[in-house]
């Protein structure tokens, strides 16, 4: 799938939910699903500046495409992580910078995010563009 089509698939798995209780509830749920970082990666290399909650980060290039790994200490930012994950992970960089993430648009978090969390989905994605970009320069 392209990163447009995870995009889709996400709002359309989204709107099957009225009330944002039941949304949040949703992402709690993705976040408890997200794989546990190995305590390694848990460290400043790989935190996420901006975040009001600890988000790490890892993202490693493998056969010219970006993995990523993620985990945030907070369920909900947990689950925007997991969220990210999905439409990001297994990408070339140029993919990813030739993307938007609108996802985040169309769902309406930034305005029922409280402004720290919204503010560190904002660094979350902004940093996986430096990793984009660090790695398009990788791989020439």
């Amino acid at each position: 799938m392209t990163i447009e089509q995870v995009q889709q698939e996400i709002v359309d798995e989204f709107s099957m939910f009225e009330d944002w209780m039941d949304k949040y509830s949703y992402l709690i749920e993705l976040g408890n699903e997200l794989e546990p970082l190995d305590p390694k990666d848990k460290n400043d290399q790989n935190l996420i500046k901006g975040c009001q909650s600890r988000v790490w980060l890892v993202a490693e290039l493998e056969d010219g495409k970006i993995n990523f790994r993620g985990e945030s200490d907070a369920v909900i930012v947990k689950g925007l992580v997991a969220l990210l994950l999905r439409v990001v992970s297994g990408r070339k960089p140029q993919e990813l910078l030739d993307s938007e993430m609108h996802f985040i648009d169309d769902l309406g978090l930034k305005q029922h995010l409280s402004p720290t969390r919204s503010n560190g989905l904002l660094a979350m994605v902004k940093q996986i563009r430096l990793y984009a970009v660090a790695y398009s320069k990788i791989e020439g």
